[in-house]
């Protein structure tokens, strides 16, 4: 499965935030409202919309808080405490908390701090705890978020949106002339299918958009000879209800490609070249297709309607496609000296510690080292944006980050990335060690020194714990559709292959040669993550107030 349309980021979420703000205004909200300007560096994916306080949080996956905002103001300290005395929230609360993970949410979380900012400074609202008040009228935070996800949903099943994507394709969409050479490629080696969301008119009408290279005015390599859009795919399934097309699924159709309608009936019959159905199940594309579920590797950028349910329901190979990655990569890049400062800062504090055990009664003063770390880790986050790096905060790793690393065999910026690795390729990383596994040499050194036993390691495991919380994940090899188990063995460029640089590198690390002769937003190597292996269990920095 390949998601070929990418939308121009952030004119997309500009478009996608004037509707929604006028959709809002129609059924009631104050005209001051339009007054607001979408502000790309505000929103990042991941964060947690708290319907009972209405507070943007950014956590990690336990549900530790990292970041508290209330509208576009930063809490801090006891206003922290003050909402989550123990800086905690229960994600199983489905309907308090709200995950916010996908590209088109970007909107809505801006559209949260707009609102709650407006109501919070205008003087005809009164301000409570859960909402605000307005004579005899109360609106509380669940009524807004409610009113918010309503708006999107009439933007995208009243057409507005597609059909304003429609009127400018050239300033929603990005067209790149080497899809039709990848998806040639990809086709040649093995079967390749797409399936979306959307209707079978608008998505003939930005395909033909983005395999029409007539005009040769496009940058990159030359496409293949001009043929219908439809020829590069072995399957093409629309209106597919994601992400209840990898549970029960709906009645496949066969779509009239000339007319747009559907054929009534459900269709039973083999798979026909060229031809496209709607709805259908991710069994029956199996069927359709001839395949197990681990013959697929399914590309999609929507981590729980793409990755998650594939990953849970089927066990297909997943590829999640992070177009922010591009970005993050250069920050991690340009200032990377941040984040060794955390780690020498971490093994500092560890050192106050050594010569410590359960019979000392000093305590020592980690004051300055607990401000530091508070300081540089903000200033990380403020490199990203206003909300910090979709992956982190500080030495502390997000939601997002765990929920990518625990179902996402491989990410990227783009699929297109594809092009640069043979499709007998085996991605895989190399194998970490857990906490306990890291002491080993350590022990062995104490044990022929005479030194002491059991308990110390586990304060030298602390003093190198940023190591091994930044190995690749052990993980199950990955081979591209169409050449399952071609290659085995150590993939070159692995630490026990030294001298060769074709092997992913585990994420993040220093650039490897490849990577330093290209632009940052063209890097060709997915980073691969293994959803197979269990997760390490990294030292937590010391608490910090206030992060």
């Amino acid at each position: 499965m390949l998601p070929c349309a990418v939308y121009k980021s952030p004119d997309y979420e500009e478009l996608t935030f004037e509707l929604l703000l006028e959709r809002l205004v129609s059924i009631g909200y104050p005209h001051e409202i339009l007054a607001y300007k979408y502000d790309p560096t505000f929103p990042t994916r991941g964060l947690v919309f708290d319907a009972l306080y209405g507070n943007l949080l950014k956590v990690d996956s336990h549900g530790n808080l990292l970041v508290c905002a209330h509208g576009f103001r930063f809490l801090k300290g006891a206003e922290i405490w003050n909402y989550y005395p123990n800086k905690f929230i229960q994600r199983d609360d489905t309907k308090r908390f709200h995950i916010l993970n996908t590209l088109f949410n970007l909107t809505e979380t801006f559209l949260f701090a707009c609102l709650v900012d407006f109501f919070t400074h205008c003087p005809r609202y009164v301000t409570c705890d859960n909402g605000y008040k307005h004579g005899n009228l109360f609106m509380s935070f669940r009524s807004m978020f409610q009113d918010v996800r309503e708006a999107m949903d009439y933007v995208h099943l009243s057409g507005c949106l597609k059909e304003k994507t429609l009127e400018n394709l050239e300033k929603f969409v990005v067209k790149d002339p080497r899809i039709p050479l990848l998806l040639s490629r990809m086709k040649d080696a093995g079967k390749v299918f797409l399936a979306t969301n959307s209707d079978y008119n608008y998505t003939d009408a930005i395909m033909t958009y983005l395999f029409d290279f007539a005009e040769g005015a496009e940058e990159g390599p030359p496409p293949p000879p001009p043929r219908p859009w439809r020829a590069y795919f072995d399957l093409i399934v629309v209106d597919t209800r994601k992400p209840l097309f990898f549970a029960e699924g709906t009645v496949l159709r066969q779509v009239n490609t000339d007319t747009g309608k559907l054929r009534i009936g459900t269709y039973t019959g083999p798979l026909q070249h060229c031809a496209v159905y709607s709805g259908g199940s991710s069994d029956l594309v199996c069927d359709l297709l001839g395949v197990k579920g681990k013959d697929i590797l399914y590309i999609g950028d929507h981590i729980f309607g793409d990755i998650l349910k594939s990953k849970k329901r089927q066990g297909w190979r997943t590829f999640l496609v992070v177009p922010e990655l591009a970005k993050e990569l250069h920050v991690w890049t340009e200032k990377s000296e941040l984040f060794e400062e955390l780690r020498s800062l971490d093994v500092f504090l560890a050192e106050l510690y050594q010569h410590l055990d359960s019979g000392s009664s000093e305590c020592p003063d980690i004051s300055s080292i607990k401000k530091r770390i508070q300081a540089v880790t903000h200033e990380m986050d403020m490199c990203y944006g206003k909300m910090g790096s979709l992956f982190r905060c500080g030495s502390r790793q997000t939601l997002f980050a765990n929920q990518l690393m625990r179902y996402a065999d491989l990410y990227a910026a783009s699929f297109i990335n594809f092009l640069y690795y043979p499709f007998s390729y085996l991605f895989r990383a190399p194998p970490t060690l857990m906490p306990h596994e890291s002491t080993v040499e350590h022990m062995r050194m104490e044990l022929s020194t005479g030194g002491s036993l059991p308990g110390h390691p586990l304060r030298k495991q602390a003093q190198s714990g940023g190591a091994a919380g930044w190995a690749g994940q052990d993980r199950e090899a990955c081979d591209l559709p169409g050449r399952a188990g071609r290659q085995a063995g150590s993939p070159p460029g692995c630490e026990h292959s030294p001298g060769r640089e074709r092997c992913l590198p585990a994420f993040p690390r220093k650039l490897a040669p490849w990577q330093k002769t290209m632009p940052s937003d063209s890097d060709p190597r997915p980073k691969r993550r293994s959803s197979q292996a269990a997760h390490r269990k990294t030292p937590a920095p010391s608490p910090v107030p206030g992060l």
